[in-house]
């Protein structure tokens, strides 16, 4: 469709919104019909950024020029998804937005493109220009009250590099983030910046408030005492081609005690791998099983590292913890921004428990999507449920 032939959204009369941001969500297959119930939601005259996760089983350019045009003179930002996460709970096939408002919120945004060519002076740069354009606007000291959220390309194999790098230049300012992801055929992931979608790209948004918030990250896997060490790895593919001097795809069925032939999303969920840094466990998880053998996999992996075997906990039991923590902590919260990997939603569809979930998290005031990755203070990494909280009142002294 030309940009001629769509329809042109008046603006919407302007309407009085005391809440410091707003959510919505749309099913409609349309994209102009999206653009427009949205439009209807969030729209008023304090509207200062719209940040929204859609299906990408949607006409992508169609999409990014309706809501352009709905939302005229409004910086936005997005990425597809693996799943939604609207306010009633997980969603497929929908749009979900937040519209944040200009006196709670000060917002700025970037969008880097070389992701291979990023590096600590780009990544300065890019910091600082966000954090000039911050304190124009700002509701409280930058350096104490801000916080970044990055979305990437979920299929890009600069990830690692990228967050490193920005994180390095964030210093003590926490960011958070996930990757686009495509209803989980791997195959074309987008972000969305400036009116159009894009792969091999990365959108960095600096959210400033005196609202209370925290960036938060937790997951329900536990070590276990198997270990698998990397004998051979292609580290730029992110493939494993040996797991203890074997073949890899046999050697992590052994540990599962299932055949080749039987690993699947399922599986991988199931059964994760993680790299111990630290104290902590950071999971590695498999994407694929490939035709010779080795696996691929959604971090980077490299010769020598150690990968523990990981077992489930109770997942619903460990997210409810961390969402009862972060009420005693904020307060009742406006908003939690959530980044859950698809395979923690596989699980619960194993388990029967979505309903469950999706319950929990609309009590929660959670909206967000299911990524590829997530992103916690520079760290890639995966089967995590990652965000950021935000509390109702705001912060005094």
């Amino acid at each position: 469709m030309s940009a001629s032939s769509l329809t042109h959204f008046p603006r919407q009369a302007p309407v009085a919104s005391s809440a410091p941001l707003l959510t919505a969500f749309s099913r409609s297959a349309d994209p102009q019909a999206v653009a427009s119930e949205l439009a209807t939601a969030l729209g008023h005259d304090d509207l200062a950024f719209v940040l929204f996760f859609c299906s990408a089983e949607y006409p992508l350019d169609q999409l990014g020029e309706a809501m352009q045009q709905a939302f005229v003179g409004v910086p936005m930002a997005g990425c597809t998804t693996a799943g939604e996460i609207t306010p009633q709970g997980y969603g497929r096939g929908c749009v979900v937005a937040i519209g944040l408002d200009r006196r709670h919120f000060a917002v700025s945004l970037s969008l880097v493109e070389d992701l291979d060519g990023f590096d600590l002076i780009r990544a300065q740069q890019l910091v600082d220009d966000l954090l000039d354009e911050c304190r124009g606007h700002a509701m409280a000291p930058v350096g104490e009250n801000s916080f970044a959220l990055t979305l990437l390309d979920g299929l890009s194999s600069s990830e690692e590099q990228v967050l490193a790098t920005l994180d390095a230049a964030l210093g003590r300012i926490p960011s958070f983030g996930g990757s686009a992801g495509d209803d989980n055929r791997l195959a074309h992931t987008h972000v969305y910046s400036n009116g159009r979608f894009r792969s091999s790209a990365a959108v960095v948004v600096m959210i400033n408030t005196a609202l209370p918030f925290e960036v938060f990250t937790t997951h329900h896997l536990r070590p276990q005492s198997a270990k698998l060490v990397v004998t051979r790895a292609d580290r730029e593919g992110r493939r494993v081609l040996e797991l203890n001097a074997a073949p890899a795809a046999e050697e992590y069925a052994r540990l599962v005690g299932l055949e080749v032939a039987e690993l699947d999303a399922s599986v991988f969920a199931r059964y994760p791998l993680a790299v111990r840094i630290g104290d902590a466990h950071y999971v590695r998880s498999i994407q694929r099983v490939n035709a010779d053998g080795s696996l691929s996999f959604y971090c980077a992996v490299e010769n020598g590292i150690v990968l523990t075997a990981m077992q489930p906990a109770p997942i619903l039991e460990d997210l409810e913890a961390v969402l009862g923590r972060l009420h005693d902590t904020l307060g009742e919260p406006v908003l939690v921004i959530g980044c859950d990997c698809f395979l923690r939603r596989l699980e619960l569809e194993a388990l029967g428990a979505v309903d469950a979930a999706s319950r929990l998290l609309a009590r929660s005031r959670v909206v967000g999507f299911n990524t590829y990755g997530e992103q916690h203070h520079g760290m890639h990494v995966n089967q995590t449920f990652t965000g950021v909280a935000i509390g109702s009142r705001p912060r005094t002294g």
